[in-house]
């Protein structure tokens, strides 16, 4: 008889496992994946409105992981011809041989320049920090003396990294950590760096600091070609999908299905039945009229989130119940916003379609603006704008908790503040500038470091009495996993589940002591 898995949740790591299980076991293993909402990708998706495309919260597709760029190049090639940016403007680009034209093909990985910048105190400096010239100018004699001062102090006595806070300051020092750390990560979490656990920041930006970025600038004084030992946040190019980060889960959805995954929509877990011996038997789904099903399994992996999963669950202990019910969670909105031009001037160097600024994103760090980053999707892909020679489509983005004032504002509200903090911050100068606006809300976006987390070792012990139940991904692990993480978290699942192992001590230390890093 086949063996019946069935997943919860159709983003990243629902997806990869259902599409690895489909094409290795053939017809020794019936896939079944189960998605709440109506599509596919999870916080990766790629919204669309009005011809412009939306990418909830930036993904940038790299990875250290041999296995995970292989899988991409799989899916989506990567692109053998110039992009329609780089035709226009007869910029050099990264070509694969043989690999599609993105003016003929859709599915089509594009190789992008990353160019990120901080925007504090109505000043812009690079992301990550630069000690060069530029910086130093725009900090001034005075700030960078304190900055080095500081710097040293730190290093001089290093704090016990039994926070957030602590974890950054022993990096980089207490001045450039309140400039450009504190007010970001307060705004993200909605709650002080010393209250947050240590280890989001080692997940993070291990291996980012002061000296990481003196080090990678050594290196490329000395014309060094081989990226491999660069620190991730150091990264200068990037891959990223023709459409979007959706567009690749739609494909590898595609593929799943043709191998026999059976992928179903609008169908919400409410319960997971267990036995005495803590092994699933099934799930009982609520479809959106009400309506409820069970559906057997042999193996469950789960994806939702692990508050909603434990809350379901038969046979949970009140100690148990307690530590999932208060995991934390940050959701986030983005507001997309389309202009006829910006009034930053592109002083980079850099040639793009209409002399915007050439960033992908813009973080945000002055407290005095509520929003968090910025994306300028033209610089993602031109293929996500309508008319990206003649406008500029923005996502802007504010993190928040389902049901506060910041999520529940009405949209036309909520587009009138972000159009004022464009104006203050001088990225328009005429709300005249504005052609049309999108919202978009995204659910437990963040799984965040504090209240219950300190308990995580508990649960996941509960969690692995239950012999045929695989915890994946972001939100399945409560863990800050990157794209490739979650893949890998289905990767290994799926190794034991075709391997007839229930070991997932290897699933739950992805991203926890590898070199793979990133920033917030």
């Amino acid at each position: 008889m086949p063996l019946d898995v069935l997943v919860i949740g159709a983003g990243p790591a629902g997806i990869t496992a259902a599409h690895e299980l489909a094409r290795r076991a053939g017809g020794e293993v019936r896939v079944r994946v189960m998605e709440a909402s109506d599509s596919v990708g999870g916080i990766s998706r790629t919204a669309t409105h009005n011809g412009n495309r939306m990418d909830m919260g930036g993904h940038r597709f790299f990875s250290k992981e041999g296995r995970v760029r292989d899988w991409w190049e799989d899916v989506m090639p990567m692109q053998g011809a110039p992009a329609l940016d780089d035709l226009l403007l007869g910029r050099d680009c990264v070509l694969a041989d043989g690999g599609p034209d993105p003016q003929a093909c859709e599915r089509v990985m594009l190789s992008r320049e990353r160019v990120s910048r901080i925007y504090y105190d109505r000043r812009f400096f690079d992301y990550p920090v630069s000690l060069n010239a530029r910086t130093l100018r725009t900090m001034g004699v005075a700030t960078t003396a304190r900055v080095g001062t500081s710097y040293l102090a730190a290093k001089a006595r290093p704090l016990p990294e039994d926070n957030l806070e602590n974890f950054y300051v022993n990096r980089f020092g207490h001045r450039l950590y309140s400039m450009f750390f504190e007010g970001y990560t307060q705004k993200l979490w909605g709650r002080h760096p010393s209250q947050i656990s240590a280890d989001w920041g080692a997940q993070r930006v291990k291996g980012l600091s002061v000296a990481a970025v003196l080090a990678d600038m050594a290196h490329k004084l000395v014309g060094r070609k081989d990226a491999s030992n660069t620190q991730t946040s150091l990264i200068e190019r990037f891959s990223y999908p023709k459409y979007g980060p959706g567009q690749l889960w739609e494909a590898a959805a595609h593929d799943a299905a043709e191998a026999g995954a059976r992928i179903e929509f609008g169908e919400r877990a409410v319960h997971v039945s267990c036995d005495a011996d803590g092994r699933v038997g099934g799930v009982t789904f609520e479809r959106r009229d009400g309506s409820r099903h069970e559906l057997p399994c042999d193996v469950l992996l789960s994806s939702m989130p692990l508050k909603d999963l434990v809350g379901c669950m038969d046979g949970v202990d009140a100690q148990t119940a307690s530590i999932a019910a208060g995991l934390p969670y940050r959701d986030f909105v983005t507001v997309g916003v389309l202009v006829d031009r910006l009034a930053l001037e592109n002083r980079t160097g850099r040639a793009t379609l209409g002399g915007i600024v050439p960033d992908d994103w813009i973080y945000v760090q002055d407290g005095g603006v509520r929003m968090g980053r910025i994306q300028v999707f033209n610089n993602w892909s031109p293929y996500m704008v309508a008319d990206p020679e003649r406008t500029v489509w923005l996502g802007l983005e504010y993190f928040c908790d389902e049901g506060d004032g910041l999520w529940c504002m009405d949209d036309a509200a909520r587009v009138d503040a972000c159009v004022g903090e464009l104006l203050r911050m001088g990225v328009i100068d005429a709300d005249t500038h504005v052609l049309d606006t999108h919202v978009e809300r995204v659910r437990k976006a963040y799984p965040a470091y504090f209240d219950t987390y300190s308990r995580m070792g508990e649960l996941r012990q509960w969690l692995d009495d239950h012999p045929n139940l695989f915890c994946i991904g972001r939100n399945g692990q409560h863990r800050y996993n990157n794209m490739d993480h979650s893949m890998m978290t289905a990767f290994l699942s799926c190794d034991e589940i075709l391997a007839g192992s229930n070991d997932r001590s290897a699933v739950w230390n992805v991203n926890t002591d590898d070199d793979y890093h990133e920033e917030a």
